[in-house]
């Protein structure tokens, strides 16, 4: 999967939209929340409500996978695209993070 593979994906969700919140970094939002962080050689997405669940996916792909610095304790792992972990599991992963996301929003932000 390429760079602009992932970012199309990414926005191909209903309701998301691009955004940089910081300079240099580009992000996936629906609604006014994060989804899918866009920089660098991976993705940034929610894999589990808790570290330890989402310490899964370090187990799994160790050289591919670790905790986002800040937000990791909640959740939030950096994905490396185009090493061992497989496309479809990308794919699956934004789209559990983008489910994850919505369902946390108030009915008035999210997605028709």
């Amino acid at each position: 999967m390429t760079r602009d593979e992932l970012v199309a994906y990414c926005l191909a969700k209903p309701g998301a939209w691009e955004d940089q919140p910081w300079e240099g970094d580009v992000v996936a939002k629906v609604g006014p929340k994060i989804f899918a962080f866009l920089g660098g050689a991976g993705v940034g997405v929610k894999c589990a409500a808790s570290r330890e669940a989402a310490d899964e996916w370090l187990h799994r792909y160790p050289e591919d996978a670790a905790a986002m610095p800040y937000i990791g304790r909640s959740g939030w792992n950096s994905l490396t695209v185009g090493g061992g972990i497989p496309d479809e599991e990308i794919r699956e992963a934004i789209d559990e993070s983008y489910r994850w996301v919505v369902s946390r929003l108030p009915k008035k932000d999210r997605p028709a």
